[in-house]
This record gives structure tokens, sequence and C-alpha cells, in this order.
């Protein structure tokens, strides 16, 4: 069946990094746009990025327009999200996506 599992969240300090990474299995990955989502506490889930089946466009939310870059990996069956000058309206629950499934999610906290 269809899996993802994200990996890579954790608490980090504002102006940091991180890296987040989505492993697939089950499905074709290379025949599929992905995308990242997140939601902070109390609010909705929104689109942070995406990208197309073969990595040549990508789209992002403007909030993290500049500082987030989304890629993949086909030959691993694996998208990333490189982040960079993490602030705290950053934290949240990042998910990964592919229409009609969802990963369970790695938290992003973004404090001192």
């Amino acid at each position: 069946q269809v899996q993802l599992v994200e990996s890579g969240g954790g608490l980090v300090q504002p102006g940091g990094s991180l890296r987040l990474s989505c492993a697939a299995s089950g499905f074709i990955f290379s025949n599929y746009m992905m995308k990242w989502y997140r939601q902070a506490p109390g609010k909705e889930r929104e689109l942070v990025a995406a990208i197309s089946n073969t990595g040549g466009n990508t789209n992002y939310a403007d909030s993290v327009k500049g500082r987030f870059t989304i890629s993949r990996d086909n030959g691993k069956n694996t998208v990333y999200l490189q982040m960079r000058s993490l602030k705290p309206e950053d934290t949240a629950v990042y998910y990964c996506n592919r229409v009609g499934a969802w990963g369970q999610g790695t938290q992003v906290t973004v404090s001192s």
C-alpha cells in the first residue's frame, strides 16, 4: 500500500536550518507531484511547497519563498524540504503529501 514516512524534524533555534525527508513506497513515485504541508496549533493545514513529478517545476507559499527548497530524488523515492532561516512562526507539524495519501507528520519547533 501507499506509504509516506517523514523524518528530520526537531527543535532548532531561530535562524537555523533543518532538512525534512519523506520516503515513499507502494506506488510509482516518479509519476506523482509531491507536496509538503504544515499545520500549526490552532491553525488550518497549509500548503508549503510542491514539486512536479520530474522535479522540473516547484512552487512555494509566499511565507517560505527564498528560505525553503523542495527537491526530490526519484531514484530513492524520496522528497526533501530544506528549510533555512527558520522563524518561530515556522513551528508546525510538517506533512508529506501525494494525491490521496498523507504521511504521519514530523514536528518542527523553532524556539530559542
